[in-house]
């Protein structure tokens, strides 16, 4: 635990150092140096987050370690939000850093649970490997016309908020802009959904590797680590951020390469990493449940807590309380990114989320890149609606208990939900 915990860290001491001493080096190495820091302290947030369960209600436990582990994504974002304030040319790297870590967790990080998921079913049945009943429970081959993961009921928790931000972010393209009363109604909801997963009950985490080295720790020396990585990581990541975003958009200005594309995909690639590790980890342990859960809670906070900051960042900034403009590009990544969020609420909204539709959910994100154009964008925003609708008008017994589960909570699954299920 120690060495990889100390290993971690050596990752990112270039960064500190270049940062305290003030030393400048070339664009595309202080993209290299910096997002190490960025990558190193995700992990670190990753691990922290994921002892800190045995000490939080297990809901509430997966949403702070979503939320933790998007922290350097978050700080990315908001430095160009912030800077917008007084440098109105950073206002399209907001727009470009969100719309991408949003579009990132569905398009690549869900799909890739699912095929590792069921990867590892087949490996582990070939073997013959003895399984826990409640993780794999039906009987059969492991048959990519049958895998699907499934989520437990109070995932609909998740589905719920998901689905009221979604239908709110259709707004915010047709003003053009992210205003004061978006951030209001974003961090409201994003303030609610913690509200509520605080109520659900508690069970035992299932911990692996450095996390679960370190939850087995005596309780005052867990806490003491885990506290001290938060810090540590924290501080990574405000040395690291600045100088691997302005890194980004002055490499790119230099290399000829559309900046508002490398900042949309580079930077939430690097800061996003750890997390979809983690999430591949928990397919590849056959809990491809928890993995999809935690990226389902990810995606929540990053379409509340992170839309919704946006605008505090440019208010701060300098932005003097006004709107923080979306130009014609931007306004079609953010329509884009909500259709998106439309489809991946339509497509779980019966809990299930099977091979054939993370091969669509996947086929749909990488189609895009070979055309980035106006036509294009729009092109695949009406077509993620319209098979959003058609998913959603054959579900529609499945939408009354996702948004009653608002109103309750201590659901009745307990701690034990299925990773795995068959038709």
């Amino acid at each position: 635990m120690w060495s990889k915990l100390g290993t971690t860290a050596a990752f990112a001491l270039p960064a500190i150092i270049l940062r305290v001493l003030g030393i400048e080096i070339p664009p595309g190495l202080t993209v290299l140096v910096y997002g190490a820091g960025v990558v190193a302290a995700a992990v670190l947030l990753s691990w922290a987050a994921e002892a800190a369960q045995v000490d939080i209600s297990g809901s509430l436990a997966i949403a702070i370690l979503a939320l933790i582990a998007v922290l350097p994504e978050y700080a990315v974002d908001l430095y160009f939000s912030f800077t917008a304030g007084s440098n109105p040319e950073y206002a399209q790297f907001a727009a470009a850093n969100m719309t991408g870590s949003n579009r990132l967790l569905i398009g690549i990080g869900w799909p890739v649970v699912a095929f590792v998921g069921f990867w590892a079913l087949r490996r582990a049945r070939g073997r013959k490997v003895p399984m826990d009943p409640t993780v794999a429970n039906a009987p059969g081959d492991a048959t990519a016309t049958g895998y699907a993961v499934v989520l437990p009921p109070r995932n609909r928790v998740e589905l719920a908020f998901l689905a009221i931000a979604s239908a709110y972010a259709f707004l915010i393209p047709l003003t053009r802009s992210i205003a004061w009363y978006d951030a209001v109604v974003l961090l409201a909801l994003f303030g609610a959904y913690l509200w509520r997963v605080t109520r659900e009950g508690r069970g035992e985490p299932e911990l692996i590797g450095v996390a679960a080295d370190i939850a087995r720790l005596p309780r005052s020396r867990r806490r003491a680590l885990v506290a001290s990585l938060f810090v540590a990581a924290a501080l990574i990541v405000v040395a690291a951020a600045k100088p691997f975003a302005d890194g980004l958009v002055v490499s790119g200005e230099a290399l000829g390469i559309d900046q508002f594309l490398l900042v949309q995909w580079l930077a939430p690639l690097s800061s996003e990493a750890p997390e979809l590790i983690v999430a591949t980890i928990f397919a590849w342990r056959l809990r491809a449940d928890e993995g999809l859960g935690m990226l389902l809670s990810a995606k929540v906070n990053q379409w509340t807590l992170l839309v919704g900051s946006l605008w505090v960042a440019y208010a701060l900034g300098g932005g003097a309380g006004a709107p923080l403009p979306l130009d014609d590009r931007q306004t079609e990544e953010f329509l884009l990114t909500s259709a998106q969020a439309l489809l991946a609420f339509a497509v779980l909204a019966d809990l299930r989320f099977g091979l054939r539709e993370a091969v669509a959910i996947f086929a749909l994100f990488v189609l895009q890149f070979p055309f980035p154009t106006t036509e294009v964008r729009l092109v695949f925003s009406v077509v993620y609606i319209l098979v959003a609708a058609g998913l959603l008008v054959s579900r529609r017994r499945c939408l009354p208990p996702t948004f009653a589960s608002i109103g309750r909570w201590r659901t009745s699954d307990g701690a034990g939900p299925q990773a795995a299920a068959f038709d």
